[in-house]
């Protein structure tokens, strides 16, 4: 509940920003604002109810449209953002010139025998006659206009229209520049991801576990906006590259099996040298059975999970130690991490591959040795500019790092989590290959 009311906040704030600048500062009072302001109220509240209602099988019709809108919403507050600046000066120059007109218009009525020129229209025309009405409005209304204050200057109507032009300009290129981005972002997130290929040294590793090969893929996030056809291209994808080890690290699922059983029923095709192994993400403690569930399903699709413990992966003669945590999430279940019971008591002369799927969770790793830790979570930021915020909480965005002298390599997720969108960020299958 208190992420909801999070959400519904930020949700509040953000839409009164765009009402401001989309629909305040681009009609005049009247029909057109009422509506425009009623349907972005109505769009305010699709907010939170599809942040919730996808998550329940009643509500995945919300998530196409609900999610799409988040996504528009969030790139049209980036564009008029930076908008505001050009927004500001172009106001700037508009009051400057404004000043100037009417600073000359003093001047000339103060000359003798000028005649002002309001003053001289009305003595060629004669005074309009009381009942006339005002003109239509700009947003196309025939309104009453309220007679200018005795104490205040009245503004020019010519100025008014310039105003709006800005505005309404303002507004037209932050809608064209979010709704291209968004359908750019929608493609790239439902096409083929990107098969990375990294090379990592790992200075104890033994010599004849050179050349060790590992298929890394994370947050794929089976849910109500992906089809079976998500899970077959991974697993096809995956298959391709002949990998010796395929780790799942985390945030495979948004739902329960009797949801998703289905869509994940392709990755017991998986194929490897020394097997699939899986840890937990944190969206796995969110479902509504929790992860148990799902660690049975995998088990029986051939995949192992790694709940605290490590196995032997046994190459060429050599052994490496492969190593699994429990999401930090789990924590609140009594279901956390536990890096003793993990690599506590291993022979540390041998290099150890740790799969978790937080990156900050290598700090802790750090302190038992680990040589290398396999992760995701971060989605590589999925959509710019949150690219810069994820820093706050993880120490590694994407690709390869180092936390206290253990290297990271996070995946930026073959999947999208809420708006089907990435921007900056592609989906990923990670081949990463040992070297000594």
């Amino acid at each position: 509940m208190g992420f909801v009311a999070l959400v519904f906040s930020v949700a509040v704030l953000i839409h009164y920003y765009l009402w401001r600048r989309l629909v305040r500062a681009t009609t005049v009072p009247g029909r057109t604002r009422r509506v425009l302001t009623w349907v972005l109220i109505g769009l305010g509240a699709f907010v939170p109810v599809t942040l919730i209602g996808s998550r329940t099988e009643w509500g995945h019709f919300l998530a196409w449209p609900g999610f799409f809108w988040i996504a528009l919403m969030f790139y049209l507050l980036v564009f008029l953002v930076v908008l505001e600046i050009p927004r500001a000066l172009a106001l700037l120059a508009l009051r400057r010139s404004e000043r100037r007109r009417a600073a000359g218009a003093v001047s000339t009525a103060d000359r003798p025998g000028t005649v002002p020129v309001a003053t001289a229209a009305l003595t060629a025309t004669g005074p309009a006659p009381a009942s006339t009405a005002p003109a239509a409005s700009e947003g196309g209304e025939d309104e009453q206009a309220d007679p200018p204050s005795p104490t205040e200057p009245e503004v020019a109507p010519e100025a008014i229209g310039r105003r709006l032009f800005i505005a309404r300009t303002a507004a037209a290129v932050a809608g064209a520049g979010a709704l291209v981005t968004v359908g750019a972002g929608v493609r790239t997130a439902l096409g083929d991801p990107v098969i990375e290929s990294v090379k990592v040294t790992l200075p104890r590793l033994d010599p004849r576990l050179s050349g060790l090969r590992f298929a890394v893929v994370s947050d794929i996030h089976l849910g109500p906006l992906t089809g079976i056809r998500h899970s077959e291209r991974i697993v096809r994808m995956i298959n391709a590259l002949q990998a010796d080890v395929v780790a799942v690290v985390g945030d495979l699922v948004d739902g329960t099996v009797a949801e998703l059983g289905s869509l994940a029923r392709p990755l017991g095709d998986l194929e490897s040298r020394y097997g699939a192994y899986f840890v937990t993400g944190n969206h796995e403690y969110y479902t509504a059975n929790g992860p148990e569930e799902w660690i049975e399903e995998l088990r029986e699709l051939g995949i192992r999970p790694l709940r605290n413990e490590r196995v032997e992966i046994a190459h060429a003669g050599a052994v490496l130690d492969l190593a699994g945590v429990n999401d930090v999430t789990g924590a609140t279940v009594d279901d956390g991490p536990d890096f003793e019971r993990a690599l506590g008591g291993r022979d540390r002369s041998r290099s150890t591959v740790l799969l978790a799927h937080q990156p900050v969770q290598a700090r802790e790793a750090a302190g038992y040795g680990v040589d290398l830790q396999l992760s995701g979570h971060t989605h590589g930021g999925q959509m710019v500019p949150f690219n810069l915020v994820v820093p706050i909480q993880q120490p590694v965005v994407s690709g390869l790092g180092e936390v206290d002298g253990t290297q990271v390599y996070v995946t930026r997720g073959a999947g999208f989590w809420g708006p089907p969108v990435r921007v900056g960020a592609s989906p990923e299958i990670t081949l990463l290959e040992l070297r000594a």
